[in-house]
């Protein structure tokens, strides 16, 4: 071979390996923001929604266990419990005393949400009942733009409180 010369060829491909490296162009960015932004704003509303009907959820739940709490408490301590409305309103929060009007449990205010109900005290006997002819009623709502959100926590004649998902007792 003594007529033949051999040229070394540059390595195939390295130029491409740079590129590749050199991450996203500055177009690809900008279009992957603009569909970021564009996905963001379509799920907004149905997430403010889904945060105010668990608002009133908590909310309804927190009335629940209040009111099973009084009536437990009630029971055992073999005297009347009445759960009250702090300052004359539910939403401002509630606490529950004994008979001598020491406070049991107190609970905060809430926010953005409205209590609908004409109760302001709710007094258990120490049977756990309430006095014939009452019967509590808070019917809860929570707003998401127009659309109201809404749960219902009634106490039954025998002192046993439940929850609805409805804007009517």
């Amino acid at each position: 071979m003594a007529g033949h010369t051999m040229q070394h060829s540059p390595l195939r491909g390295c130029g491409r390996a740079q590129r590749s490296a050199r991450g996203f162009t500055l177009t690809e960015l900008v279009i992957t923001l603009t569909l970021a932004a564009i996905l963001a704003t379509v799920a907004v509303p149905s997430f403010t929604g889904m945060i105010a009907t668990q608002r009133a959820r908590a909310f309804a739940a927190d009335m629940y266990v209040t009111l099973a709490k009084a009536r437990a408490d009630a029971i055992t301590l073999n005297q009347n419990v009445t759960l009250q409305a702090n300052g004359g309103a539910w939403a401002n929060g509630w606490q529950i005393l004994d008979a001598n009007n020491n406070v049991l449990d107190n609970h905060a205010a809430a926010t953005g949400v409205t209590v609908a109900t004409p109760t302001v005290a709710v007094t258990y006997r120490a049977s756990g009942r309430l006095p014939v002819g009452v019967a509590p009623m808070f019917v809860i709502s929570t707003m998401s733009g127009s659309t109201v959100h809404y749960q219902c926590v009634s106490v039954d004649p025998g002192g046993r409180p439940y929850i609805e998902a409805t804007p009517a007792c």
